[in-house]
Order: structure tokens, then sequence, then C-alpha cells
């Protein structure tokens, strides 16, 4: 048997997961979490193959989540399931540690296959997300791309430059540079537009 764990902030499409994993033979939905700190705490508990897991989740993002799963539990896969098909947001995960990426407009046929898959030590990307992987991964340079992700968790260039260990004329430069890089107005749009690109 295939163990899985479900990661998904709402009830709803946990519920419903797990009731068509449940249905599949060889798989079964050993356990679920609506956030980050409950994932890491059930997939220690409970050692799952496969953590079938949300990118948009409260608090800590999904990719964060599925870093530090592959770092804990180096046995356990993460597959994403994810409504985000932004080009940016698949590399990410993948240089997480991912090992596999599906949207949910999916079929519940084709997320028991790449659950199966993934388990066997295979990738799996949603083919609607095919090449995305190798495109352009946007403007930002990884330090500034890091600098904007943690302003957008509501840090100030001081908190920042303390988290980095660097000063804050550093940080501040690398924030104009993406405020720049991506066109915006404000700090505010910079951060919004990098989201939706899945730049950070």
């Amino acid at each position: 048997m295939i163990k899985v764990l479900v990661v998904d902030d709402h009830d709803v499409v946990r519920s419903g997961l797990t009731a068509l994993l449940t249905a599949e033979l060889g798989i079964e939905v050993v356990g679920q979490a609506a956030d980050g700190p409950a994932a890491f705490a059930e997939a220690e508990r409970l050692g799952p193959d496969v953590v079938l897991l949300d990118i948009d989740l409260p608090g800590v993002d999904g990719i964060t989540v599925a870093a530090g799963l592959v770092e804990r539990l180096p046995a356990c896969r993460v597959l994403m399931l994810t409504a985000l098909d932004r080009p940016g947001h698949l590399r990410r995960a993948l240089a997480a540690g991912a090992a596999g990426y599906l949207l949910k407009s999916t079929t519940p046929a084709r997320t028991a296959d790449a659950i199966r898959r993934i388990a066997a030590g295979g990738r799996v990307i949603d083919p609607r997300m095919h090449g995305e992987e190798r495109a352009g991964s946007g403007p930002l340079t990884d330090k500034e791309a890091e600098a904007l992700r943690l302003a957008a968790g509501g840090a100030h260039s001081r908190e920042i430059a303390a988290d980095l260990f660097l000063s804050v004329g550093t940080v501040r430069n690398r924030l104009s540079s993406a405020v720049g890089k991506l066109h915006a107005r404000t700090l505010v749009d910079a951060v919004r537009i990098a989201k939706d690109q899945g730049w950070v």
C-alpha cells in the first residue's frame, strides 16, 4: 500500500481527495493536514510515502513545506496539487525537491496514477505545464527574489537585513532593483506582480 498524507487548507478539498483516493487500489490515505506546521507534524508521525500538497497554504506556503519535508524525511516524496499554473511556481516547486506538479483541474484517475508513479521513484508534471520548467525564470535574481519574498511576508528592510545578514542599504538596493525590473510603481505592486507570476 502507498501511504498518502493530504495537505490542503480547504476542508472540502481534503475530504474529497481522501474519498477519491481511498477508492483507489493500493493507495491508503493515512492522514490530513490543513497547514505547514500540521503537515510537518503529521508527516513525521505517520511516515507517508507520498505527501499530496497544495501550494497556497496559510502562513508557510506549500513550496517551503515541500523543501522542509524533503530535508526532514528524505524517503517521503512530494506531489504538488495546485490551482497555480504559473511556470514560476512549477520551477520553484521542483527546485524545492517536489517530485511532481499537478493542476487541481486534473482527473482523479490521473492524480492516483501520479501518486503511484512518484511512489515508484518517478517524476510527474501536468501535461499542461510541460516545457514550462525550462522556460525563463523571470527578471529577478535569486537574491532579489529572496528579499522580495521576505518583504511579501511583511518584513521591513531592517528585519530582512537581519535575516539575511546584510546591511539595510544592500536590502534596499535589492528591493529597489526588483521594483525597477518589474516596472512596478511601489514595493507592494512589485510583490503583487512577482506573486502573480510565481517568481516569489
